[in-house]
């Protein structure tokens, strides 16, 4: 890396790049679908939550199932899976060959950061692993950035399939940077058994960190599914310019996600997931208010990109932290089931804003978003408490950090 980023590790970041487009962007795109298809707020917003379901059963299941096969094997198929996903989303005629693309899809995410931060190691010298794992998950930051954007914008104009075709071909340049760049001869750890997964899901400490994960991502996506249905019938904005706020919301996430960082690692993951959760729900709350205005629903949006996503350090350095504490031989696999965490947290957020929206409406979903918020503020404060009870001083302690 000292002359240049490996070529096998700038597959994987645009791997990373395509797999986060295709997540991110159906927020945008959930008005489009449900006019098109003639299917519900709701129903759009499903697509959300069955996304992220696959992500979560496909992470540690399919990683454990394919423990034996060799890495740029699995890399390479999984590149065509998630290939095949974005073309049957883009040539998708009926609302229920949709559902099957987007949990294609999402089974094809959860494996591939599980086996990309290994093989990102496996391509730098040992002194520069953390940084090749940071490097390959820019690629999901930049998505939100730029892909969620450019994404929600050639949707609106060009019909949503045409998005999915767009990632699709993302998808093959991944898949051929894979097959041409990436080493066969990487070494394969053993793989975490269903044994070893389940041992971590009995420690009590370490499901307590699971369900803050998912609380909190649960109160920012049962808003956040909704947000681009907010911005058009409730503020006013044209399809156009939602592209735009998107834009403006992504540029936020990828700075709050640095702040958020920094915070854990200055003031150790608890009292920063307090701060940061503390604002999560006032910002949610506030976007009840700000909806009608466009300058203060701006100011609302900028805020959330800020800290929606600035927990994530503070989570993933925390349940590393519990796992070396509660489950020393399974680390990996803790780590690995919190991303699963926040991805239940997703689909079930995604899932009871639907149910909002359908039984009490849109503008409903910001203020119960940060209800649910409030829930994972007071798991963090037990769990703090009970640190606190052992003895164990709060601190990131050189933990390495990866994103969701």
């Amino acid at each position: 890396m000292s002359r240049g980023i490996p070529l096998a590790l700038l597959a994987l970041t645009l791997g990373a790049y395509a797999i986060g487009t295709t997540e991110f962007v159906i927020v945008g795109l959930i008005p489009t679908i449900a006019a098109d298809l003639g299917v519900t707020l709701p129903s759009a917003g499903l697509l959300v939550s069955l996304y992220a379901l696959g992500v979560a059963v496909g992470a540690p299941v399919l990683t454990a199932l394919t423990g034996r096969v060799p890495r740029k094997t699995l890399l390479v198929a999984l590149m065509l899976l998630f290939t095949v996903g974005n073309l049957i989303a883009w040539m998708a005629p009926t609302y229920g060959s949709l559902i099957v693309a987007r949990v294609l899809t999402g089974l094809a995410h959860g494996v591939f950061f599980s086996i990309g931060s290994i093989i990102a190691t496996s391509v730098v010298p040992k002194e520069k692993a953390a940084s090749a794992i940071a490097i390959m998950f820019t690629g999901l930051t930049v998505a939100l950035v730029t892909g969620v954007p450019l994404g929600t914008f050639i949707g609106q104009h060009l019909g949503w399939r045409a998005t999915f075709l767009a990632v699709a071909a993302l998808g093959v340049i991944a898949l051929l940077g894979s097959l041409l760049f990436v080493p066969r001869n990487l070494q394969r750890s053993e793989p975490a058994t269903f044994g070893q997964q389940l041992a971590v899901l009995a420690q009590p400490r370490l499901l307590l960190v699971y369900a803050i994960t998912a609380l909190g991502y649960g109160g920012t996506f049962l808003s956040f599914t909704y947000l681009a249905s907010i911005l058009q019938d409730v503020t006013g904005f044209s399809a156009n310019a939602v592209s735009l706020v998107l834009l403006v919301y992504g540029v936020s996430v990828a700075v709050g996600n640095l702040w958020g960082g920094r915070l854990a690692d200055r003031r150790g993951p608890v009292p920063a997931l307090m701060l940061i959760f503390s604002l999560l729900a006032l910002v949610l709350l506030a976007l009840t208010f700000t909806a009608h205005s466009t300058v203060l629903v701006l100011l609302t949006v900028l805020a959330l990109g800020a800290v929606a996503f600035g927990n994530v350090p503070g989570l993933q350095v925390y349940v590393v932290k519990q796992a070396q504490r509660f489950a020393p031989q399974a680390a990996d696999v803790a780590s690995g089931l919190n991303i699963a965490a926040f991805n239940v947290g997703i689909a079930m957020g995604a899932s009871l804003g639907g149910l909002v929206v359908d039984h009490l409406g849109l503008m409903h979903t910001p203020w119960l978003g940060a209800l649910v918020v409030l829930g994972a503020l007071g798991l963090t404060a037990l769990s703090g408490r009970l640190d606190r009870r052992d003895g164990v001083a709060d601190r990131a302690e050189g933990i390495a950090v990866t994103a969701h």
